[in-house]
């Protein structure tokens, strides 16, 4: 068995699991997941300053631009995480509520949490004024979520939930909601 699959079925076991065990992991993948994030945001500003790359935004424009950034990507979070928390779930894998959540921002979206949390790293590197964190460290972070989500969480999603979690796949963007609702109605 590859390393792929013994990672959707590590995930699967824990997700269908104990509940003791689930809540015993689930600060352990949280605190693994910001501390992460937080040495990407890290890593961008060693390399701003290594490389001597100008502010991008001065104060206080950097505050001015960053702060509706940071309240649509904060709300946007909170409103996510308020919903699986409703379903009696957590933002973690290992401790994902016990059906598929399809309401709130889950309407729009399949991942709106990390939607939101791509903003928040925007809004840091705007507020910042850091090239790296804007320009580099922010996509490779988008592009290391997406292939994690393509090569382990979704496979489980369909394993754990089955053509419901199918069917909203094919519905619902990865991240970008749509501007226009799709038209399912045949005539």
């Amino acid at each position: 068995m590859d390393v792929r699959n013994r990672g959707i079925n590590l995930l699967y076991r824990v997700a269908t699991g104990s509940k003791r065990v689930r809540n015993l992991l689930t600060p352990i993948g949280a605190t693994f997941f910001i501390g992460f994030t937080l040495l990407f945001v890290y890593l961008a500003v060693q390399l701003d300053h290594w490389l001597k790359l100008p502010v991008l935004f001065s104060p206080p424009l950097n505050i001015l631009l960053s702060l509706p950034v940071f309240a649509a990507a904060l709300f946007l979070v909170g409103w996510s995480v308020a919903h699986f928390l409703k379903t009696k779930g957590t933002p973690v894998p290992f401790n994902p509520p016990p059906r598929l959540v399809t309401t709130g921002p889950y309407t729009y979206t399949r991942n709106p949490m990390l939607t939101g949390l791509f903003g928040v790293l925007f809004g840091l590197g705007i507020l910042m004024g850091s090239v790296t964190v804007l320009f580099i460290f922010t996509p490779l972070f988008i592009l290391f979520n997406v292939w994690e989500l393509k090569t382990i969480e979704e496979p489980e999603l369909t394993k754990r939930l089955g053509e419901d979690y199918i069917q909203y796949r094919k519905q619902t963007p990865m991240f970008i909601p749509r501007l226009r609702r799709k038209n399912t109605n045949k005539k």
